[in-house]
């Protein structure tokens, strides 16, 4: 296939592309072995004024992701050695990389998957064939939403329950509680608003905006999780039957 050049200072090798400084936009990582995809949606994101990363493996990706912490990640699935799963895994696994967000792009599309990928702490899931103008608007939204939210969120505070936005922290009884960014952002979304019951459709939302594609049973794996994570506070996140989800209603300490 042949692609418009692009006048941008990256340079891709098989083990990926590394600049020496990041742009305004952010640094992107693309993760595909497939190099027609690479290269599409290298030259559509270098033309946003993002620098860009690239890896044809799981492995490259881990070691470029924690080598040089990229804004993103655009994830396929289906590679050579350690999968799309597993990389994801792994990267949310690990302090330096946890908060980033990753947007799954690939040729899976069955329930099973998306809501695996989601389990797992992915933003976004983009099935193949895709749009290009759509998926950099949502690597846009992504990114946008994380940079908003973090500086114009205030810190809530439940007993011994904080939540930090424009740290992406949340402490419990003093100690650091590791939540992906998507959790993080249910949490923060029912805590704002305690008492006020929101369905799955309202989480869906509030997260990634009214043309994201995500079952009812997707939101509930990640309530479960964020639940765990949360151990004696989980009771503060209420089931309303059929409806929904709620941030129990209680005065602050």
């Amino acid at each position: 296939m042949n692609y418009p050049s692009v006048q941008k200072n990256t340079q891709t090798t098989k083990a990926g592309s590394l600049q020496p400084g990041r742009s305004t936009r952010g640094l992107i990582l693309i993760v595909d072995d497939e190099e027609d995809i690479v290269e599409l949606v290298r030259i559509a994101l270098a033309r946003e004024g993002y620098d860009i990363l690239t890896a044809a493996t799981g492995e490259q990706a881990i070691e470029l992701a924690q080598a040089r912490q990229p804004d993103l990640a655009i994830l396929d699935l289906m590679l050579p050695g350690i999968d799309g799963f597993e990389v994801c895994r792994i990267l949310k696994g690990n302090l330096r990389t946890e908060q980033m967000p990753v947007i799954m792009l690939t040729a899976r599309s069955e329930d099973s998957d998306i809501i695996a990928g989601l389990e797992l702490g992915a933003d976004d899931y983009v099935t193949k064939p895709f749009n290009l103008r759509v998926l950099v608007a949502r690597v846009r939204r992504v990114l946008r939403k994380k940079v908003a939210q973090n500086l114009t969120r205030g810190v809530i505070k439940m007993h011994d329950l904080t939540i930090d936005p424009a740290r992406c922290e949340v402490l419990l009884g003093g100690k650091p509680v590791s939540l992906t960014f998507s959790e993080f952002n249910i949490l923060y979304t029912l805590a704002k608003r305690p008492g006020v019951v929101f369905t799955r459709y309202q989480i869906v939302d509030a997260l990634h905006g009214s043309d994201h594609i995500v079952t009812e049973r997707a939101i509930d794996v990640q309530i479960a999780y964020l639940r765990k994570k949360l151990g004696p506070a989980k009771d503060y996140i209420e089931t309303v039957r059929g409806v929904g989800y709620r941030f129990k209603d209680c005065p602050t300490a």
